[in-house]
């Protein structure tokens, strides 16, 4: 490197570990942030500096662009990476990052705010002649307008943030009579998520696979696909499983991918790397989906299919350098990625927080583990579940996948729910490992088996930063330290009534799914219901969860809305209709 850099990871987890360790590969210095419930996560002890960002929430912390900059400049930072989600998709986060004097490691924000607006990115897509079904060319106005999109040209039909990814603020309507409500749903869910509620529609391709380009391209005018891959296996519209090179796609829909990426990249003057989504139905009928102006949580499956170091070669591009390749590269072998999220496939999926009490990763020939935690670590309620991502390779896929099921029977994490009892099953699935006939919405669909309902940690799950006032040569100073650093020096204090957990004893109650806060109430005290209904919204993480009715009867509420629950916390009482 000609001038000494130092770069700022705005992000937390295993992708600010990753990032961190490819500073380390190019001899680069590395300043990790942290919110309270990080103060001891595995990229705080990595990182070569690590900065207070003095909150808990993510509004406070990692979106709280003034207080980052702060800390870069305060820091002597020259560089900031924004991983993915938080703000790596948002131009005035960019834009503030080159205003202070320092290089942003993305696109620029003019490419950001072109292609991270869905109904832009849609414009530029149909100019160059890439495949697109029908949506709307602007925002809708109300849940009205999206209602006349479905009369006009049929269901399955989309509901889509304008603004965002990571299948935030996404809705998909199957029937008319819930098309309107999935609209309001899907505001809140954008607002939450990304601070705007904008959202479009477009037709859904029913059961269709999810396949896409990485895009890598420098400031010299070259861009080039690095390579395919499929994320078809979702819930909730959220990937769990991803492969590299996408698997049993014809020739034809291959150039095509390649091409109109290209293309769109191009069109948009597109520097660094990011992502081309589309579509492809059960017929052969590709559509462009969006483009991911970031770096992707699947990424590892194309490092390790084409040997390209995705995150150094994103910093070489930010400091003027060539892309070290001109063209496609023949893809060498496949990788599958298994993200090891901390949810519980017995209850659907939901969030799951807590001390991990043990986590004991696989490892040996094709293996490769990205991971943000440890035994010991604390998965927080404030932010994303996503612990670790598992990424197996192998000449061949079939040799990939009886890796991944050697590596899978291997790992253990115990404390909190994880999905690997999905990953193990899901390799039992001939529509997975044979004929491949899974879609975006097999999980929910066509996917059974019995899960065991994941074990409570024994452990506390109280953690974060408490503040004292020291006085140091005469003057006070406000220091932040782990919760709990002086337990050992005095006795531990009674639980509060209102930290307990109110467990479900009687068979009208009602309780909470997931940890999380009631933001609707959708029946009112006192009504009728029937069993199955939806009665409330709860979110966690800026994703909603319904509470459903479990028998018919009349509703008495016990928790108001606003209000932060406990997994199993009781909420409401359906008395039984006689």
């Amino acid at each position: 490197m000609d001038k000494q850099h130092k770069i700022l990871i705005a992000n937390r987890g295993e992708i600010a570990v990753r990032v961190i360790q490819a500073c380390k590969d190019l001899n680069i210095p590395s300043i990790a942030v942290y919110a309270d419930d990080d103060i001891d996560s595995l990229h705080v002890q990595y990182a070569d500096e690590a900065w207070a960002l003095s909150g808990v929430t993510a509004k406070e912390t990692y979106l709280n662009i003034p207080r980052l900059i702060e800390i870069a400049q305060n820091a002597q930072a020259t560089m900031i990476h924004p991983g993915y989600g938080f703000l790596s998709e948002r131009a005035e986060f960019a834009q503030a990052v080159l205003d202070a004097g320092l290089i942003w490691i993305g696109p620029s924000p003019e490419s950001i705010e072109k292609l991270g607006d869905k109904i832009e990115a849609r414009k530029i897509a149909a100019s160059v002649g890439a495949p697109l079904v029908h949506g709307t060319a602007q925002p809708l106005n109300n849940a009205q307008e999206a209602l006349e999109f479905a009369q006009t040209y049929g269901l399955p039909m989309a509901i889509k943030a304008a603004f965002g990814g990571g299948g935030r603020g996404l809705k998909v309507a199957w029937q008319l009579e819930e098309v309107e409500a999935l609209y309001e749903s899907a505001v809140r869910e954008a607002i939450a998520a990304f601070g705007r509620g904008e959202c479009f529609v477009e037709q859904y391709l029913d059961k269709p696979r999810h396949l896409e380009a990485q895009i890598i391209a420098d400031q010299h005018g070259h861009v080039v696909v690095v390579g395919t891959r499929d994320c078809s296996l979702q819930r909730r519209n959220q990937k769990l499983v991803e492969e590299a090179p996408a698997p049993f796609i014809d020739e034809h829909i291959h150039q095509q991918i390649l091409s109109s990426s290209t293309n769109i990249c191009r069109a948009a003057q597109y520097v660094g790397a990011g992502t081309v989504e589309y579509l492809l139905s059960r017929d052969g009928k590709l559509s462009f989906l969006e483009v991911n102006t970031r770096l992707q949580v699947e990424h590892p499956v194309t490092e390790m299919t084409s040997g390209i170091d995705l995150v150094c070669e994103q910093i070489q591009i930010a400091l003027g350098r060539p892309l070290s390749i001109q063209e496609t590269p023949q893809p060498q072998g496949h990788a599958i990625e298994f993200r090891i999220n901390a949810e519980d496939p017995a209850r659907g999926f939901i969030p799951a927080f807590g001390l991990i009490e043990k986590f004991t990763a696989p490892f040996g020939l094709g293996v490769r583990l990205d991971t943000g935690v440890l035994s010991g670590s604390l998965v927080s309620s404030h932010f994303d579940s996503l612990m670790a991502k598992l990424i197996v390779y192998g000449p061949t896929r079939e040799i990939a996948l009886q890796r991944a099921r050697r590596a899978l029977a291997t790992f253990e994490i115990e404390g909190v729910a994880s999905v690997l009892p999905f990953h193990r099953a899901v390799l039992t699935q001939p529509d997975f490992t044979e004929n491949f006939q899974v879609h975006t919405r097999w999980i929910e669909q066509d996917f059974q088996h019995n899960f065991d309902v994941a074990p409570r940690s024994s452990l506390s799950s109280q953690s974060g930063v408490q503040h004292f006032m020291l006085e140091i040569d005469g003057k006070l100073h406000r220091v932040g330290l782990p919760v709990g650093v002086f337990s050992g020096f005095a006795a531990q204090s009674q639980p509060s009534r209102e930290n307990l957990v109110e467990q479900s004893s009687s068979p009208n109650d009602v309780i909470a799914p997931i940890n999380g806060v009631i933001t609707t109430w959708k029946v009112v005290e006192g009504a009728q219901v029937a069993k199955g209904e939806v009665i409330a919204i709860m979110e966690a993480m800026k994703m909603e969860i319904q509470v459903t009715a479990h028998q018919a009867g009349t509703l008495q509420h016990l928790a108001q809305t606003g209000k932060t629950l406990k997994t199993d916390e009781k909420i409401a009482e359906i008395i039984a209709t006689s």
